[in-house]
C-alpha cells in the first residue's frame, strides 16, 4: 500500500460513516487488503488496478461504494470513525515492526 497521506484517512472516515460502527473493523481491514492488492498490481503492471485503484487507501475506498461527504469534526461518531481509522494504521504499523 502507498504512504497514508491526511484524504486517506478522511476518505475512509467518510466512509465508515455509511455503516454501524460494529462493522468498522472489518471494513477498515477490507480497504487496507484492497489498497495493498492494488499498490502490488500497479508496481508489478505499471497501471491503477482496474477495481481498486492506484495502491492508495483512498484509492481502494473510492473503489469500494459509499463515502459520505465529510461532516464537521463536532459531529461524535465522524470523530470516532476517524480514531477507528488511525488506530487501525497504528495496529497495522506495530504489526509490521
Amino acid at each position: 500500500m502507498r504512504e497514508v497521506v491526511h484524504g486517506d484517512v478522511v476518505a475512509t472516515a467518510c466512509a465508515l460513516m455509511a455503516v454501524p460502527p460494529e462493522g468498522w473493523e472489518a471494513r477498515i481491514a477490507g480497504y487496507l487488503i484492497r489498497a495493498d492488492a492494488a499498490d502490488r498490481y500497479r508496481r508489478r503492471i505499471g497501471r491503477a488496478h482496474p477495481h481498486w485503484g492506484n495502491g492508495s487507501l483512498m484509492g481502494a475506498v473510492l473503489s469500494g461504494g459509499d463515502v459520505w461527504p465529510e461532516p464537521r469534526l463536532s459531529d461524535p461518531v465522524y470523530a470516532e470513525a476517524m480514531v477507528a481509522v488511525l488506530m487501525a494504521l497504528i495496529r497495522r504499523k506495530q504489526a509490521v515492526q
